[in-house]
């Protein structure tokens, strides 16, 4: 049975297309092309599995991909549809004449229970190959099963329900372990909760669900031929064990709530659907002898589990006593009917048929149909033939369908995925809101469509609805791109006017105060939106013109702070004289730009607050460019403004450290119109060196001297080394001020003396008192009296400069004993020169055979020498190569000059033939005893080794970098 289950498009079967019956939508100028680019596959789509069985089928179930049914009466087929070329065959080793009755597959697909006509149910686990009875449910007719899909394994059913047609609910579990021979049987136990009743006796439990909600809640739902059955409650905490008995025990003494049809077809059918396998069940469908009952399950409805029913009334040629219904599926938007000859698809939203899906008569009738959860795939059979119905995209239109119903939100649900199917669900709610006249929710979905601006505005405008229109100028605004600022700049204008003229109609309207607050704060919202930020910013220039042509200027105000246009805020407080308000904007934001552009306006109304303002921005200003505003406010002369202008400059200098000239010309110019004293503690403060005083020298000259400041003339005379004008100008106002500038160039006793002298004539021509002229005499000691009597006049007598004169001469005296003294010490001195000078003629050494260079350590005598005092000696070459590196380049150039002119000169001739000394050589060009001389003096004018030359050598390196690595290698 090779490919057992290989899919082909079978070419008499034909393939179901679900079009729901709803008509299709425009799109109005909606910017979509609404043109399919090829044909979309149909939702149901059928397919015959390529099988032909051995025997009959009688019974098909499926479940997780696991798929069995029984062949005739004595074979069960299994087959893994993930392996379908491996079917397993399983023989029930039936002998008598039993049929199979129904079979039961659970959700995990391991374990099925197989009842037989005979009252026999048949167990065998998805891993196991043997049938086993199940002695426990010995007579009993199973018609139903619900599985417990929260606790059901692979291994163990967990508490179950079994339905019987003597109407009876069990309660059972199952195992899949097998023990032997004598081992445990796989029904566990099997015990009786409840009997349905149905017109006074017991009724063939049809259907039975089990399922449990998110909240533990647990329910089960049941039915008979006529009627469903809601069996509700809670299960207590670690009572899983106990099963469903707890359930069913609070109904033993009142009947649960259920609903009866009088109809009968003799058994019905009850679907459920699930989105997830092991999730609760959404929705359920119940096929019974009027119709078909379906509708939505809420766990939470304390009542009733059932909502939203609806009965989908058997059409004609459909029913009892006709065409039964032999089977029902259920899917997320359908249920589908399985007749003899045909399978209808009805949608749960309109109640009509999208499908009928004809069968031909060579496979014979329709037997059963199936769902399998876990794919969703629906499976059908005849005696002869399988069928797969595959569902692709069921919800793909149903939001045409909530659409026609005008359930926009599940309609914008289902097509979310779809912009071009938005638009229309969003144009076709805008259109019916607007019908409705909720014109504030048809703003919002305009605004989402992409109909055309132009006419959902004048359509707002036609009904006068100003609100209205401003949402959807507004959400409209908020879906613009960065690069739409055209748009951007229309639409913000456009809601600033109509927020101000609304604003403008509520306003002074007593009845209308609560309207006009909820205005203003929506106006308020729109502006500080951080979303339209970018825009108003863009616009602010026409919101601002807006704004003022409506005269409203709390909210330009208002809009500028929120732009941060904290110029235009400012302006409006000093336009309206609020200077404080204006200050307080300023101090609050630390503009710099804003406090050079406005302190001049500032400074003349609140001068005290700014320069506070001033001092607590600190660095942060500069000072340079506040001084316009300085100048042009103590131009008025008061001390009070001139006060404020120097306690700012003071601040800037003696805080801030500022070296700014124009800021210390500025100051100097404060103190010298009313403060001179803090005018010369700034001067003498600032020192006497012209380089580091940071005021201009010649300015302050200028200046001190305009307002006759004296002492501060002096003092910047005095910087400006100027000592005589310090000196003349000095005695005019003081004698001992004149003195400490007498005094000031203390190298140039020149100057020092003329100064002074200066001072002595002052004092002897203007002041005539030959006391002082005595004391000035005495402070400067390069003063003679000889020097200052010229200024007298002749008739002073002696008596006056008896003392001076007693002083001279004695200083005189005092002189020459000095000079004599030091006369006596310089001859001794030259007299003990001459003695060491003829010692050092006797002087000599001695110089022995074995004796050896102190460089080369060859033999001293081989070849010309020198020998120190110190005992060291050289060789004339070795001295001269160790002497060179020291020597400067001056005088290493000399050196080789030397070498040079000594190589070039004659050599001396010898007995009575011998020339004058310089005769034969170059005229007036030195003698080669000259030259040899000169050269002694330069190298051997002291010892190599002892003298300066060795310690100037301290900082050199042992050895030379540039034989630093040759030595290193030798090393090695």
């Amino acid at each position: 049975m090779a490919s057992i289950l290989d899919e082909y498009e079978d070419s008499l079967s034909r393939s179901a297309v679900l079009q729901p019956g709803c008509p299709s939508v425009g799109i109005p100028h909606s910017g979509f092309v609404n043109v399919p680019l090829e044909k979309e596959a149909p939702i149901f789509t059928k397919q015959r599995i390529d099988f032909t069985p051995s025997d009959r089928i009688t019974s098909l179930v499926v479940s997780c991909n696991q798929l069995c049914m029984s062949l005739g009466k004595d074979t069960l087929l299994r087959i893994d549809l993930g392996k379908a070329n491996e079917p397993n065959h399983v023989e029930l080793g039936r002998k008598d004449e039993a049929k199979v009755h129904k079979m039961f597959l659970d959700h995990t697909g391991s374990h099925l229970l197989i009842a037989l006509s005979s009252t026999e149910v048949l167990y065998i686990n998805r891993n196991g190959q043997k049938v086993r009875p199940l002695a426990r449910w010995k007579g009993q007719l199973v018609e139903s099963v619900g599985w417990n899909k929260a606790l059901g394994t692979e291994s163990s059913t967990g508490p179950i329900l079994v339905g019987t047609a003597q109407g009876q609910i069990f309660e059972a579990e199952l195992s899949a372990s097998e023990g032997g021979l004598f081992g445990p049987a796989p029904d566990l136990y099997f015990r009786p909760l409840y009997v349905l009743m149905e017109e006074g006796g017991p009724a063939p439990v049809c259907s039975i669900e089990a399922e449990r909600g998110l909240d533990g809640r647990c329910f089960v739902i049941a039915t008979t031929r006529q009627r469903l059955f809601q069996f509700t409650g809670r299960v207590a905490e670690g009572a899983e064990v106990q099963g469903f008995s707890g359930l069913f025990a609070t109904y033993t003494d009142h009947p649960p709530p259920f609903r009866e049809f009088p109809s009968n077809l003799g058994y019905s059918e009850l679907a459920f659907y699930t989105p997830k396998l092991r999730s609760a069940p959404r929705a359920f469908a119940w096929m019974m002898g009027d119709g078909v009952l379906y509708g939505a399950l809420d766990c939470g409805r304390p009542d009733s589990l059932l909502s939203e029913e609806r009965v989908w009334d058997y059409p004609p040629g459909v029913g009892p006593g006709a065409s039964p219904p032999l089977a029902i599926v259920l899917t997320q938007f359908h249920f589908l009917l399985l007749l003899a000859d045909r399978v209808e698809a009805v949608c749960t939203l309109t109640g009509q048929v999208v499908l009928r899906d004809h069968f031909l008569e060579k496979f014979g009738p329709l037997r059963h149909m199936v769902k399998d959860s876990s794919t969703g795939h629906l499976w059908a059979h005849t005696e002869r033939a399988v069928f797969r119905y595959h569902v692709q995209r069921e919800a793909r239109d149903v939001w045409r369908t909530y659409l026609d119903m005008n359930r926009f939100d599940l309609a914008k649900e289902y097509c979310r995925e779809r912009p071009d199917c938005l638009d229309t669900v969003l144009a076709r709610e805008a259109d019916f809101c607007f019908r409705q006249r909720r014109y504030v929710e048809s703003a919002r979905c305009y605004a989402l469509t992409q109909s055309y601006f132009e006419e959902i505005a004048l359509k707002f405008l036609e009904v006068r609805q100003e609100e209205a229109l401003a949402e959807f100028l507004q959400r409209k605004l908020a879906g613009l791109k960065p690069a739409e600022r055209t748009q951007a700049t229309l639409l913000t204008a456009w809601l600033t006017e109509l927020y101000l003229s609304r604003l403008g109609a509520l306003q002074g309207d007593a009845d209308s105060l609560p309207l006009y607050r909820e205005t203003r704060e929506r106006f308020r919202d729109f502006l500080s939106s951080p979303r339209n930020k970018e825009w108003l910013f863009a616009s602010r220039a026409s919101i601002h013109e807006l704004l003022a042509s409506h005269g409203d200027t709390e909210h330009m105000v208002y809009f500028a702070v929120i732009m941060q246009d904290y110029e235009r805020v400012v302006a409006y407080h000093c336009q309206h004289e609020a200077y404080e308000e204006a200050l307080a904007v300023l101090s609050r934001h630390h503009d710099p730009q804003l406090f050079y552009k406005f302190s001049p306006i500032l400074i003349r109304h609140i001068p005290r607050q700014l320069v506070d303002a001033w001092i607590e921005l600190g660095s942060r200003l500069d000072a340079r460019q506040l001084i316009p505003a300085l100048v042009n406010y103590s131009q008025g002369g008061e001390a009070q403004q001139v006060s404020q202008a120097i306690r700012y400059m003071e601040f800037c200098v003696n805080v801030l450290g500022e070296t700014e000239q124009a800021i210390h010309n500025y100051l100097l110019s404060l103190y010298a119109r009313g403060q001179a004293a803090s005018l010369l503690a700034y001067l003498e403060q600032a020192g006497t060196s012209p380089h580091r005083v940071h005021y201009d020298l010649k300015y302050a000259l200028r200046l001190c001297a305009e307002h006759g400041h004296d002492r501060a003339c002096v003092h910047v005379y005095k910087v400006l080394e100027f000592y005589e004008e310090a000196v003349d100008l000095a005695l005019q106002v003081d004698v001992s001020l004149a003195k400490e500038c007498a005094d000031l160039p203390e190298e140039d006793e020149e100057l020092r003396k003329k100064l002074w002298l200066k001072i002595a004539r002052h004092v002897v021509q203007e002041e005539e008192d030959v006391k002082t002229a005595m004391a000035c005499l005495a402070s400067c000691p390069l003063l003679k009296i000889e020097d200052v009597l010229p200024f007298f006049p002749d008739f002073v007598t002696i008596d006056h400069f008896k003392e001076a004169i007693c002083s001279s001469l004695q200083a005189y005296n005092r002189h020459i004993d000095e000079l004599q003294r030091e006369m006596e010490e310089a001859t001794a001195s030259a007299q003990r020169i001459r003695r060491d000078l003829q010692e050092l003629r006797g002087r000599y050494g001695t110089v022995e055979p074995q004796d050896k260079c102190s460089a080369c350590d060859f033999p001293l005598l081989n070849r010309p020498f020198y020998v120190f005092l110190c005992s060291h000696m050289f060789h004339a070459d070795c001295l001269l190569q160790a002497v060179r590196p020291g020597l400067p380049a001056y005088k290493q150039a000399r050196l080789e000059e030397l070498q040079r002119k000594l190589g070039a000169a004659p050599l001396p001739t010898k007995g009575p033939a011998r020339t004058k000394e310089g005769e034969g050589g170059t005229p007036g060009a030195p003698s080669r005893e000259q030259l040899k001389a000169d050269l002694d003096e330069l190298v051997a004018a002291e010892c190599v080794y002892c003298g300066e030359l060795m310690i100037r050598s301290i900082d050199r390196p042992f050895i030379d970098p540039q034989r630093y690595e040759e030595e290193h290698q030798s090393w090695l």
